[in-house]
């Protein structure tokens, strides 16, 4: 049963594409699953299948050990990890013919701590995929927007699993911007001229040179646009996943 984890910065849209696309592929007669291992989550626009916080809840471990949010979020994801066996054990009796994993709404307790590869290597051996959301209004801004694509090779570094990219949130901007960013995404001369038009002194020359090192990397970020209110890109999101997970193949036979 491959797995697909969804990760983004806070706020990029993970937990309601995590809904959308689960409803979406259930809709189409797909066999899925879905994981929620925020353990800070109070509220979740889905009801998970498989959820992290019957072993590890945030609010309990502020409780426990007198900690504010943020420390707790921090224990709570180290602690995860001492749960996969539990978690992949879950996963394995959800039989589905594919498992959507919605990590933390702060990326970096995920994609940066110890806690973060492991979990990706251990919930489960057969194949997986990664699904980077580049928040569309975030990246609208071309400085931005070259900080999420430092942050998406980074996270690629840290897993080193197949990696695709959307641009989440669509519905949020004009049709034009979001052209606009897709063509970014396609084009570095794109990219450049509007970091030379757009940005002024420090900012174009870090963003400039931000650039040249990603384009020496050899790491490219073509973006595909969706969006979790209307579903559009959900069908070309679902054939790059079944093109990375199955060889182009249905996951449900």
């Amino acid at each position: 049963m491959p797995l697909v984890f969804i990760i983004g910065t806070a706020g990029s849209g993970k937990s309601n594409f995590t809904a959308a696309l689960s409803d979406w592929l259930r809709m189409n007669k797909q066999d899925v699953a879905t994981v929620n291992l925020d353990a800070g989550a109070l509220k979740l626009p889905y009801q998970p299948d498989i959820d992290v916080r019957n072993y590890v809840d945030a609010t309990d471990i502020m409780e426990r050990y007198g900690l504010g949010p943020n420390g707790a979020a921090v224990m709570a994801a180290d602690l995860i990890a001492d749960e996969c066996t539990n978690l992949a054990r879950d996963v394995e009796e959800a039989h589905a013919d594919l498992t959507i994993v919605d990590t933390p709404g702060q990326m970096e307790l995920f994609a940066f701590r110890a806690a973060g590869p492991y979990i990706v290597n251990e919930l489960t051996k057969e194949q997986k995929a990664l699904i980077y959301l580049f928040d569309a209004v975030f990246s609208a801004n071309p400085l931005n927007y070259v900080s999420n694509m430092f942050l998406a090779a980074a996270v690629y570094n840290r897993f080193l699993q197949p990696q695709f990219h959307l641009l989440s949130k669509i519905d949020l901007l004009p049709k034009k911007t979001v052209n606009q960013i897709i063509d970014w995404s396609k084009s570095p001369n794109a990219l450049e001229n509007a970091i030379e038009e757009k940005l002024e002194d420090t900012k174009r020359l870090f963003s400039r040179n931000m650039l040249k090192v990603i384009a020496k990397l050899g790491i490219q970020f073509p973006l595909t646009p969706v969006s979790s209110k209307t579903n559009e890109g959900l069908i070309a999101t679902n054939s790059i996943l079944e093109r990375i997970l199955m060889q182009g193949e249905k996951y449900t036979t």
